[in-house]
């Protein structure tokens, strides 16, 4: 495989590119005209700033992430689960000369509407490098996946990343509090709190309430919230993941060591993969194709 192209994660505040050559990364860069924020440029004249010097016009690029969304440069559909993983690869919108999209996913049934743009490309790449019947995603929303070898078969959507931050930065709960201090301490007595009583809504004014009444040290209130809402989570999701089944976590590192601690202490096991590393084996696998 000696094939030239160029895959990008293009989010909604964020943009990164890779240039490859088969399965050599020779170049990465980072923008942040994410979707979002353009400040007035065309999606065509940032991806030609981005890939400067990286392009021939024959070199095919694959995009994936809210680039795709009604937001974006073009509606790349969304594919509608139970999906194959080859289906994701084979249904690309077209942008542009060799520059294509990578479809979303949804579900959408009385019991559950939900939909992903990106997290495909990762699961992709996770069913390859960490094969299992669960995949846990975690951030600002995070997805858990049912799965096997060749399909997505459902997913739902838990907004802890987004809930944490909006509870610190946009109401009572975070008003008036000092920088905030790394305690692992902390995240474990929110995690087992949350755990033990996942009927979350309760529980929050009382987070407020430990550290005007001295039980909660104000700069530590980030971590037991973080405990508290991943605790909730992971209770309240574990009637997703049948005992026995394997579950990876896709995820950064401070991420994932918060979620393995979680499944840790309701007594299930867990395997975990970069989320970019992910990333880039599932788009790479798409680029192969159509690079060829």
């Amino acid at each position: 495989m000696t094939s030239r192209y160029i895959a990008i994660d293009w989010g909604s505040t964020n943009l990164r590119a890779w240039l490859y050559q088969g399965e050599q990364c020779l170049e990465s860069r980072q923008s942040e005209a994410g979707i979002t924020r353009l400040n007035g440029k065309s999606p065509e004249a940032v991806l030609a700033e981005v890939t400067q010097n990286w392009r021939d016009g024959a070199t095919p690029v694959v995009m994936a992430g809210m680039v795709g969304s009604n937001v974006g440069w073009k509606i790349a559909p969304y594919l509608p689960v139970p999906a194959h993983f080859s289906a994701i690869g084979d249904q690309l919108t077209s942008v542009d000369d060799n520059v294509w999209i990578i479809p979303g996913l949804c579900v959408s049934r009385d019991d559950n509407r939900n939909v992903m743009r990106g997290e495909e490309t990762q699961l992709l790449g996770a069913r390859t490098l960490s094969p299992s019947s669960v995949y846990v995603m975690p951030g600002t929303h995070c997805k858990w996946v049912q799965a096997d070898a060749e399909q997505i078969h459902d997913f739902r959507t838990v907004m802890t990343g987004e809930l944490h931050h909006l509870l610190l930065t946009h109401s009572l709960v975070g008003a008036g509090l000092p920088a905030q201090e790394t305690s692992p301490a902390a995240f474990t007595a929110g995690l087992e709190r949350g755990l033990a009583s996942p009927d979350v809504l309760p529980k929050l004014f009382e987070v407020r309430a430990s550290h005007v009444l001295g039980n909660l040290l104000r700069e530590q209130v980030s971590e037991f919230l973080s405990g508290l809402l991943i605790g909730a989570e992971v209770a309240t999701m574990r009637d997703f993941v049948p005992s026995g089944q394997a579950i990876t976590i896709v995820a950064g590192s401070a991420l994932t060591s918060r979620y393995q601690q979680a499944f840790h202490a309701i007594g299930r096991d867990v395997a975990a993969i970069s989320g970019d590393t992910a990333f880039q084996a599932g788009i790479r696998s798409i680029a192969h194709a159509v690079a060829n």
